[in-house]
C-alpha cells in the first residue's frame, strides 16, 4: 500500500483550499441565491456588506476536512491503480487508460464518506449572507449560524445526523465522473508532457496538467455540484422545496431551465485551474520526498504504473 499518496494528497488538498475558498465562496452563493445577478455582483456584494471575512466564511472545518478528503482521494486512486496492475500483470506493469478512469472514480465515490458533513456546514455558512457585525445593528438579521462547529451542531439538533448527509447523492455523481475525469486528463497530460527519455514532467508540465485536469473534472462535476448545493441549503431558512434528488433536478429545470445547471461553470474553471496547480505541485513534491532520501527533493517522476 502506498502510505506517501495518503499523507501528501491531505497537504495537497488543504493548500487548494486555501486558494480557492474565496472564489469557491462565490461559486455556492450564486448557485443558490436569485439576488446575485452574476459573479462580478456577488463579489462586490459580499465585499461591500461583510467585508474580505465574508469570502472565507466556513472555511477551517474544510480545510480539515477536505485535507481527508483529498487523502483518500490520492491514496484510494494510487491502490486501485497498484491492484488493477498487479491483477493484469504483475508489479510495475503499465495502467491502461481505463484502469486509470476506473481508479479515479473510485477514489471519487470513497470521499463522499467523510466530505458529506463538512461539505454541507461549508454551504450553509458561505450562504449565510448575513454579517456578524450585523448584531450591532437595531433591526438587521443576525446569522444563524456562529461559527462552523454551531451549524454542525445546529444540524444535528434540527434535521438528526442524516441531515449532514443531504445531498449525498448527488455529490457522489458528482465526484465518480469528476475525478476518473481528473485523473484520466492529468496522467494523459503529464505523459504528453514529459520529454524523451524521462520518466516525468518539468515542475511546469506538471502544474499545467493539473490546473487542466481541474477544469477538466469540473465541467463533467459542475451540473450535479448545483443540485448537491440546492438539496444542502434546501430548508435550512425557509420551508422546503423539493422532495428529493430527482425532484430537484425536475422542479430547477421547470423554473429556471436547463442553463442554470452551468451557471457557475465558468467560476469553478476559474477556481479549479490554480487550486489544482498547487494541489499536483504539493502532492509530487512531497511523494517525492517521502519516497527518496530526505537530503534531497527533486523534481517529480511520475510513473504511469
Amino acid at each position: 500500500m502506498h502510505i506517501a499518496d495518503f499523507a501528501a494528497g491531505s497537504i495537497g488538498g488543504a493548500c487548494g483550499v486555501a486558494v480557492g475558498y474565496p472564489l469557491d465562496t462565490v461559486k455556492v452563493r450564486i448557485q443558490t441565491q436569485k439576488q446575485f445577478t452574476g459573479i462580478w455582483h456577488c463579489f462586490i456584494t459580499t465585499l461591500s456588506k461583510e467585508g474580505v471575512h465574508g469570502f472565507f466564511k466556513g472555511m477551517s472545518l474544510p480545510v480539515t476536512t477536505v485535507s481527508m478528503t483529498s487523502s483518500v482521494v490520492f491514496g484510494m486512486y494510487r491502490n486501485c491503480r497498484q491492484c488493477l496492475s498487479q491483477l493484469r500483470g504483475g508489479p510495475g506493469t503499465p495502467n491502461t487508460k481505463l484502469e486509470i478512469f476506473l481508479s479515479g472514480l473510485a477514489g471519487g465515490v470513497a470521499t463522499v464518506t467523510v466530505m458529506s458533513p463538512g461539505d454541507i456546514v461549508k454551504v450553509r455558512l458561505q450562504c449565510q449572507t448575513e454579517s456578524m457585525r450585523a448584531r450591532k445593528g437595531a433591526n438587521l438579521p443576525k446569522p444563524k449560524y456562529r461559527g462552523p462547529v454551531h451549524c454542525l451542531l445546529t444540524i444535528v439538533r434540527e434535521e438528526g445526523v442524516l441531515g449532514l448527509y443531504r445531498g449525498a447523492l448527488p455529490l457522489m455523481l458528482r465526484d465518480g465522473p469528476s475525478y476518473a475525469t481528473y485523473f484520466l486528463t492529468y496522467s494523459t497530460l503529464c505523459e504528453w508532457f514529459t520529454p524523451t527519455g524521462k520518466k516525468g514532467p518539468e515542475w511546469t508540465g506538471v502544474m499545467l496538467a493539473g490546473g487542466v485536469a481541474g477544469m477538466t473534472g469540473w465541467t463533467v462535476g459542475t451540473p450535479m455540484d448545483v443540485i448537491k448545493a440546492r438539496l444542502q441549503m434546501d430548508g435550512a431558512r425557509d420551508i422546503k422545496r423539493y422532495k428529493g434528488f430527482v425532484h430537484c433536478i425536475t422542479e430547477t429545470v421547470r423554473v429556471e431551465g436547463s442553463g442554470v445547471f452551468f451557471r457557475s461553470l465558468g467560476i469553478n474553471c476559474l477556481r479549479a485551474f490554480p487550486v489544482n496547480m498547487v494541489v499536483f505541485a504539493t502532492y509530487e513534491l512531497l511523494v517525492g520526498f517521502l519516497r527518496t532520501q530526505p537530503d534531497a527533493i527533486k523534481p517529480p517522476k511520475l510513473e504511469f504504473e
